[in-house]
This record gives C-alpha cells, structure tokens and sequence, in this order.
C-alpha cells in the first residue's frame, strides 16, 4: 500500500511512529540546507520536511526537482512540533514518483489564478483538487446519504423504474427522443408514472435518486438537461398535507446532516447554514400574488409566477419573516400535470405544492387523482391521448388507493443550500444545451 493515512488521520498518537501518505504535490521550497514538500489529498495538506543532516542524499535532491501537481508517495516518521506550519510534519525516509503532471497545468489548483467556468469544468479533474470544490462533493455525498438514511427510518422501500420509456410522463415537447431498436422511445423525464403504480402493488412507500432528463433549451444558472431527482410516493393519504410534512422533514433532516457531518467542509467553503426552521411557512398560490402584487409585480390568477416572482417571494420571506424554505400551495389546476388531484368542490383548484429554497422552486409534489374515471378524463383534458397511457391507467383499475408525492431536484437543493450562484458547481459533468462533453 502506498497509503497507510490521510492527512486528516495523522494525530498526536502517531508521534514517533512511521505511515505512510500520498498525494499531489501541492508545494515545493527549497531552503538550502533544508527541503520542504507540501503534499495534498483529499482530506488537507501534510508537509514533508527534509533536513540535510536527517535524510539521506537522494530524497534531499529530489525535492527540490519535484514539479506541481505530480503524485508522490512518502514513508516517513510523524514529528509533531510547534514549528511545523500545521502542528506536525512527517520526515521522509523514501518518496516515490508514481506520475509526472505536464507543464503547464490547464488550470491552476490552487485557485491563486482564477479561471472561467467553462475551462474549469472542461478540466474538471484538476478542479477538483481545489479543496472548495471537493468540498462541495463531500457535501453532496452526504446530502445523499442523508436523504436515504431518512426514507429508511420513514420505512420507504428504494426502488429503481426504467430511464427509457415509450410514453411521455407529462406530454410536451421537452423530451430526448430515441430509436430503440424498431421503436420511438424517449429518455424519461421523470419516475412519476412508475412510482405511482407502485401505489397499487403494496410497496406503499417508496423513494428513488436517479437521473432525470429534460429537453429544455435553457442557457440559465439554474437549469440542467440531465439531473438527479430524489422522488418518492405515499399511499394511504388523506391530503396532500402529509405529503409535505413528509418532505420539510426530509429536507431539514438533510441540511442538519450536513450542519453536523460537515463542519469542516463549510468552514473551507466560508460558509454558515443555518438550522431550518420547523414547519416550513405555507402560504397559497393566491395569497402568493397577492404579495407579489403589494411588491409591485402583478399576475394574473392562473399564470406561473416567474423567476423575477420567485426571487422577490423569496426576499419578501426572508426580509419578513427570515425564512429560507417555504410551500406555495393550492395552485390553479390549468398549470398543473395530469395526475395531480383537484379539490372536488373547487376544481379549478389543484392538491399541488412547491417548495421554494431562497426564492427557487426545489420541489414540486401534491396529492395524486387515484380514481379511474377522473384521471382519464383529466389526460383528456390536457389534450393527451388517453390510450398512450394504458399501461399506466391499468393499475388504477385493480384498487388504488389514494396517495401523492414529489420529486427533489438534488442540483437545486445543493445549490440553493450553499448559495451558489450556478447550479453547474454542484454536479461533476454538467449537460446543458452546450455540453455534452467531458
């Protein structure tokens, strides 16, 4: 093995005994009689300190010749001293070069010389050796864990539908169409239909963080042709209210993990997150325009409330009340999908939420039409082709019952979470209209 720790892992127990550590090479001083070696990996910096009278003759003439970013391996003794820069250093007794880096590097990792978006991310593997960036992917990791830990203390079971459907979930334009073999297909744009079949199996409660595909032709900070979704469906409801109690839970759970789990990380990043406030502020779509209205912004009832609309809710919110995180419910059915239920005495009213994170929607979800006769009249409505469905609309013939759910935009809640101003700095490989590489 060429590691026995990371730097992270080295304490004052080790004092006096040998490990061994392997990284980048970070920094290279020579100081004539003395050599230093600041070598980093994922976990921090170690500095390798080599004496002329302590090493032998051809690691103190090898430093020196060490260029950035090459991978080394060193064994050495643990020296804890206050005179170390980070409180101990490790003097080698053997370094090894396991890879050369070219010169000059595409992009400079240690962020001394800024670079533009689109280079870092055509060079995202050295990107990444900046610890802010890392640090934003240690904390993605853990939104992820956390987000499963949670479903499964709910007693959701993880399921996984097909990426390649036949049939759109939503109807629209906003697909990726595909030949699959003899047929027309499509990548899916989201799990909806599946998960709410699933309803009808006895699996009543189910999660799934896949992959989602949209055909969408922005060029926006906050929009991805290929994202992650955490979604999840709940049978046995009375009203979409459980469903959002369901997902304010899910989402403090996973800012408080990463409060918890993830010091270090938001401390590199100069970042504080605070506590989410329980419950989360509900206010109606209604209501929504009428604040709207009070700031100066008029839409009229039925319309979507825009970006600009989002951003002003979201100040208004945060100004008035400060809260991050807020539902906006009940709104029209006209601007709804399909399969979300409307209110039997008010139809033109629909059983759907968004939760909005610092004026952006990071969710949208409702109560679900489980009866046959409605939710076929309901595709009809929106134009749809009600025979299309068929494989869907079967299992709401066998007993279904009543349920609803969301679906989580994973990017948009890293991003919003962080206050990142690109939802591009939160996924490895983004896909937008432009990129498709690397």
């Amino acid at each position: 093995m060429y590691r026995t720790h990371y730097s992270s892992q080295i304490t004052e127990e080790l004092h006096g005994k040998k490990v061994k550590v392997a990284g980048w090479v970070y920094e290279v001083k020579d100081l004539g009689g003395i050599k230093f070696l600041w070598l980093r990996d994922r976990e921090g910096i170690v500095q390798v300190t080599a004496p002329k009278k302590k090493v032998n003759e051809d690691i103190f003439t090898l430093i020196p010749k060490l260029n950035s970013e090459d991978v080394v391996a060193v064994e050495g003794v643990v020296n804890f001293t206050p005179k170390a820069k980070l409180g101990f250093e490790v003097i080698p007794e053997k370094i090894e070069i396991l890879a050369k880096a070219e010169s000059p590097l595409p992009l400079d990792p240690t962020g001394k010389v800024k670079a533009e978006l689109d280079t870092r991310l055509d060079n995202r593997f050295i990107d990444l050796r900046k610890p802010e960036v890392m640090a934003i992917f240690k904390i993605r990791s853990s939104v992820f864990r956390a987000v499963r830990d949670f479903f499964y203390q709910e007693g959701f079971i993880e399921i996984h539908t097909p990426k390649i459907i036949a049939t759109a979930t939503e109807g629209g334009t906003e697909l990726f169409p595909m030949k699959y073999f003899e047929r027309d297909a499509f990548l899916a744009q989201s799990p909806q239909l599946y998960k709410q079949i699933m309803m009808a199996s006895g699996l009543d409660r189910v999660f799934e963080i896949a992959p989602i595909f949209r055909a969408e032709e922005h060029n926006t900070t906050r929009h991805l042709n290929e994202a992650w979704s955490i979604d999840a469906e709940m049978a046995f409801i009375e009203s979409e209210k459980e469903v959002m109690q369901l997902l304010e839970r899910l989402v403090a759970y996973a800012i408080n993990y990463v409060r918890e789990h993830n010091e270090k990380e938001l401390k590199i990043l100069n970042f504080e997150l605070e506590e989410p406030k329980l419950p989360f502020r509900r206010i109606t779509y209604t209501q929504a325009l009428e604040i709207l209205k009070d700031l100066g912004k008029e839409i009229p009832w039925g319309e979507d409330i825009d970006t600009e609309g989002e951003k002003l809710l979201g100040q208004y919110i945060k100004e008035t009340y400060d809260e991050d995180l807020y539902f906006i419910y009940q709104y029209p059915s006209e601007a709804k999908p399909f399969y979300i239920m409307k209110y039997d005495d008010k139809p033109e009213i629909s059983r759907a939420f968004d939760l909005e994170y610092r004026g952006v929607e990071i969710t949208s979800g409702g109560q679900r039409e489980h009866r046959y006769e409605k939710l076929k009249a309901q595709i009809a409505e929106k134009g749809l082709n009600v025979e299309s469905f068929e494989f869907y609309l079967k299992a709401f013939r066998y007993g279904m019952p009543p349920h609803g759910g969301f679906g989580l935009g994973a990017e948009r809640l890293l991003k919003q979470m962080l206050n990142l101003s690109n939802i591009r700095e939160v996924i490895l490989f983004p896909r937008d209209r432009r990129r498709l590489e690397p």
